[in-house]
């Protein structure tokens, strides 16, 4: 098919390359470069274990990295072989991977959250030789299946806590004996290893991604070495990142984010990355390390505002006053930004005195003093949000990407930041948009194919270009503005076309409200299914005498409804009249991933809800004002539980 019928195009150009990257083609050259250029005292890895932040140079993490390699190598890898990771974010997620590469095989991260049969299921497709995992927890896992991965060599764990039964099972082997295997290897053949990076190509696949699945069996996206370098630079070059900067790992290594960062961003710039002690800990070691550039979920943006304005509501008067003065004062100074008018002098002095005695103060206790950039990707969020953190001096910013593009490829330039933008396509990235209004992309970073899926790959391009398969529009200032999924676009009875994502994401700045799933394809009306957010609305419950045990309790309370009725009304009154919500239902369970109506990234898999909870739904649409259910729950051991209960349709 011509691109002739293309409408709109916007491209960005970097130039040449510089050239201390000629003849880096693969991510261990690429690590092998910077251990040897970059001055032993810059540090490449901190993470803090048992309370104390540990420090690995460059040089240190090469070493690590070739002995992981040549412990694979003594155990068999060979090239083109794929193994798996089940791990969290660690300096032995990074260890692992790119000792894979190095040994010349791919990886394949997938997420600890996975129940046995998902980890099966994934391994079993791609034939995987060896499993690196986190722990014991993912050792079971693995033994519970184990008759169904006979291709399997060994499982390799990285922590040893509760591993003293296993010691007698072949099968199962620690990374530090992969280390020490490693390291005699060396001894033994030191020319090993510069032969194994002498033999790797830009054109080979490097990393192997499950896709998020919304719509049925996600695909195996293959990026090759060349697509995660090229992500790197351009990300490199736009934001001009520094060696040492500081990048916080908080996102899984199954998700592309911290793959496009830690694989690509992290090894070409020199930054430095950062890892928690605990997942429990992730947040307050966040703020200890102060990041200066973070790209995370939007759910983390929503979760961060909701718990800010929850507690300055519980706050005294002073500081409710004094924050509400500051939040005024910064949003006007957001305004005029938007509308590229200077702040007038009085306003400037007002927002500086705002910064330091309200903002300062409160961007230090999240941890987000030091950020110059922080950026919001994943799922849409509401433009609300994005002001609200705005208004208070934090740069965050949109940002637009998927898995097939390499990551992360449209950014909002600092100084034209829109929030109901994606921004502009990053160095040498060109955007088009195309029939139906979707949103192609042309780069060296697009992903090299699916992985045995030769008819999926082949529709993912046309003539070059990669459909993303969301509809979009290209802006006066050549932003680009995502409507949705093209798929997911619904009609009302009068024909009028919107997004589902363009109300859920509004519905979701209520510091109430933990999720929302929009219906109303072909009816009079929209109605919609939310998740309250436990923990916001059980404090507010708790402030007001209300008594309650379990999510399902108080989901159901009659003062919550009334909550989020107006909730819902505040919401309603910015949206369009077509877009507004009738009728909605607070829902018994919180939508979860193990029972398959979200990805492990957390978007909601639409049409499986729809399926699910369509007699809710359809009662919507009636007169009924209660409803008797009876639905399954799926808990992490596999088992199967049953909620019985009654739920209100409500009028929103």
């Amino acid at each position: 098919m011509s691109v002739e019928p293309m409408r709109q195009f916007h491209s960005s150009r970097r130039g040449d390359p510089p050239s201390s990257d000629a003849g880096v083609d693969t991510l261990p050259k690429m690590l092998a470069r910077q251990a040897s250029t970059l001055d032993a005292s810059r540090i490449a890895i901190r993470e803090k274990a048992y309370g104390i932040w540990q420090t690995l140079t460059w040089p240190e993490y090469e070493s690590y990295v070739r002995r992981c390699a040549l412990g694979l190598i003594s155990l068999g890898q060979r090239p083109g072989e794929i193994n798996g990771l089940i791990i969290d974010n660690g300096p032995e997620w990074l260890f692992g991977e790119l000792g894979t590469h190095a040994a010349g095989g791919i990886s394949l991260c997938l997420f600890t959250a996975a129940v046995a049969e998902e980890l099966a299921g994934a391994l079993k497709r791609v034939s995987a030789r060896f499993v690196i995992v986190q722990d014991q927890e993912q050792v079971d896992k693995l033994l519970e299946v184990r008759e169904r991965l006979p291709e399997i060599r060994h499982v390799i764990y990285v922590d040893p806590t509760g591993m003293r039964p296993y010691r007698e099972d072949p099968w199962l082997i620690s990374f530090a004996d992969l280390i020490s295997r490693g390291k005699r290897l060396e001894r033994e053949r030191p020319e090993l290893y510069n032969a194994l990076l002498k033999k790797g190509r830009a054109t080979g696949t490097a990393v192997m991604i499950l896709t998020s699945g919304t719509t049925g069996l996600p695909k195996i996206a293959m990026l090759s070495h060349g697509n995660l370098l090229a992500m790197g630079t351009k990300w490199r070059d736009a934001l001009q990142i520094r060696p040492g900067e500081n990048w916080y790992s908080m996102s899984p290594p199954a998700w592309i984010v911290d793959q496009m960062w830690g694989m690509g961003v992290a090894l070409v710039s020199g930054m430095t990355m950062n890892f928690a002690n605990t997942p429990e800990t992730l947040l307050e070691d966040f703020r200890e390390i102060g990041p200066h550039l973070l790209i995370t979920s939007s759910r983390f943006w929503e979760d961060t505002a909701s718990r800010i304005r929850v507690r300055m509501g519980d706050a005294g008067w002073l500081k409710r006053t004094l924050f509400a003065w500051a939040e005024g004062i910064g949003r006007k100074v957001l305004g005029a930004e938007e509308r590229k008018t200077a702040p007038p002098f009085g306003l400037r002095l007002r927002k500086r005195i705002a910064r330091r005695i309200a903002f300062q103060p409160l961007l230090d206790r999240i941890g987000c003093s030091q950020l110059r950039s922080a950026f919001t990707g994943g799922h849409p969020i509401s433009p609300d949000v994005i002001r609200f953190f705005r208004a208070t001096g934090l740069n965050l910013k949109q940002c637009y990407g998927l898995t097939e593009a390499g990551g992360i490829f449209q950014v909002q330039p600092d100084g034209e930041v829109k929030p109901e933008t994606v921004g502009k396509p990053l160095p040498d990235t060109q955007v088009m948009i195309g029939e139906d209004q979707e949103v192609m992309v042309k780069s060296d970073a697009n992903f090299i194919g699916y992985y045995q899926d030769f008819a999926a790959t082949e529709a993912a391009f046309r003539e070059g270009w990669l459909r993303t398969g969301d509809a979009g529009y290209l802006d006066e200032d050549g932003h680009l503005v995502i409507i949705g999924r093209r798929e997911e676009i619904i009609r009302n009875k009068e024909g009028q076309a919107f997004s589902p994502d363009y109300i859920e994401t509004r519905l979701k700045f209520s510091p109430y409200i933990k999720e929302a799933v929009v219906f109303g394809e072909g009816k009079p009306f929209l109605t919609a299914l939310v998740n309250i957010d436990f923990g916001n609305v059980g404090a507010w419950a708790e402030e007001r005498m209300i008594p309650y045990t379990t999510y399902n309790d108080l989901s159901q309370q009659a003062d919550v409804a009334a909550l989020l009725r107006e909730e819902l009304r505040r919401t309603n009154e910015r949206l369009p009249q077509a877009m507004r919500i009738r009728k909605f239902i607070l829902l018994y369970k919180l939508l979860d991933a193990d029972d398959e109506e979200l990805t492990r990234t957390g978007k909601v898999r639409r049409r499986f809800v729809y399926g699910l909870y369509l007699p809710l739904i359809e009662a919507m649409y009636g007169d009924l004002t209660t409803l008797p259910v009876k639905g399954k729950v799926k808990y992490r051991d596999g088992q199967v539980g049953v909620i019985e209960t009654c739920v209100r349709i409500l009028e929103a």
